[in-house]
């Protein structure tokens, strides 16, 4: 029961600190978004799939949705 309740303490900090993190940014919107900007996901150096965006273009995700 103490794992169960730990866990579920947890989850919620987990949750409220995100919460927090888009309340606090302008617009509710999270930096660099696009998948291209992270080496770890984009090791070939291709396009962002969302905005077309490449690696080597800085700034924020060219979507306009």
């Amino acid at each position: 029961m103490k794992l169960l309740l730990l866990t579920l303490a947890l989850l919620g900090l987990a949750v409220a600190g995100i919460a927090i993190k888009i309340w606090a940014k302008k617009d509710g919107k999270f930096a660099g978004t696009c998948a291209s900007q992270s080496p770890f996901l984009n090791k070939d150096g291709e396009a962002c799939g969302m905005c077309g965006k490449l690696p080597s273009e800085m700034g924020d995700c060219n979507n306009d949705q």
